[in-house]
């Protein structure tokens, strides 16, 4: 009889210790965000791979709270002369969108762009010739703008 009483009244205590005790807040992103944005925005092909990977399951980094959103290439076109740059502009546009509402934006901007360049490259390995002098000359375009227009604090903040 005692037994049958003993474990009601045990099973009440612990779920009324669950719901009254201070838990974590359950939107905090874990410690480790930081380094998992470091790693997916480096200028190298496994940084990429692993950013594209991640992306594609985005489900399971939903509590980092990444913001996945991207308008591509912006006004620049996203396959310019048949380039698929769309991919790069992708990974750009992450960085850029995470690290400013980290509030680091600054610190990381010329690595994010220096990340589009190398992105970049690596699609314009696919050829040769013209095409890869085209290519090539298309990419540092693409750099040279991020660099320069990537960021305007007056647009920025308005």
């Amino acid at each position: 009889m005692r037994r049958r009483i003993a474990t009601p009244l045990a099973t009440l205590a612990l779920a009324l210790s669950a719901v009254l005790l201070p838990t974590a807040d359950a939107s905090a992103a874990p410690a480790d965000k930081p380094q998992v944005l470091s790693n997916w925005t480096q200028t190298s092909a496994s940084s990429y791979n692993a950013f594209f990977a991640a992306r594609s399951n985005q489900g399971a980094w939903s509590a980092y709270g990444f913001d996945w959103s991207t308008d591509v290439c912006s006004t620049s076109p996203d396959n310019p002369f048949g380039f698929p740059f769309a991919n790069s502009c992708i990974r750009h546009d992450f960085g850029y969108r995470n690290y400013k509402a980290a509030g680091t934006f600054n610190a990381n901007k010329a690595r994010l762009d220096s990340a589009l360049y190398a992105d970049l490259k690596r699609v314009c390995t696919a050829y040769s010739g013209a095409k890869k002098t085209s290519c090539d000359a298309t990419a540092w375009t693409y750099y040279q703008a991020v660099d320069k227009l990537g960021y305007s604090p007056a647009v920025d903040a308005a």
